[in-house]
């Protein structure tokens, strides 16, 4: 198993957006398995439940999986990232870039996670010119207060959020 490349993409995917979908799919060109981890995150209030992020998290990777012929796994985790990716056996993190902020701030994180973890490797995914500018945080905001978020979720996501 050493000499496969097992990336960890984790995040919170409340929702799961096109950017996370872009940053799945060109990760498993990079990676032997894919295991996207499911943060559960204490300080935040979600707007999708545990089990509805990962029922269409499955829905979207199903057919990435096939067509890229990579093992792709979800997993749900609280706690450090580094020790989730450690416990599942991932030796790589995917991190996606959307701009100058996100690389500032992903930047602290590799520093910290190369001192706590110095075997796993940090790789940064930019984000497709057509979907950098879609952040989940945005979605959220634009859905709870009534928009239009069709060209920033997939579907499924779509008819989750019209329903609550």
């Amino acid at each position: 198993m050493a000499d496969k490349r097992i990336g960890f993409y984790p995040g919170s995917f409340d929702p799961i957006t096109n950017g996370h979908i872009d940053v799945i799919e060109r990760a498993c060109r990079l990676v032997d398995r894919l295991i996207v981890g499911v943060g559960v995150h204490h300080g935040k209030s979600p707007i999708l439940t545990g089990d509805e992020r990962l029922e269409l998290l499955q829905q979207a990777i199903s057919p990435i999986a096939k067509r890229n012929d990579v093992s792709i796994e979800i997993a749900q985790f609280d706690g450090l990232m580094i020790h989730a990716a450690r416990n599942l056996h991932a030796n790589i993190i995917i991190r996606g870039l959307r701009d100058t902020t996100d690389y500032n701030y992903e930047m602290q994180m590799v520093g910290m996670n190369a001192q706590m973890a110095p075997d796993l490797q940090t790789v940064f995914v930019p984000s497709s010119p057509h979907v950098r500018h879609i952040s989940a945080t945005l979605v959220r905001q634009i859905s709870q207060m009534g928009g239009d978020i069709s060209a920033f979720v997939p579907n499924a996501v779509l008819n989750v959020l019209k329903s609550k």
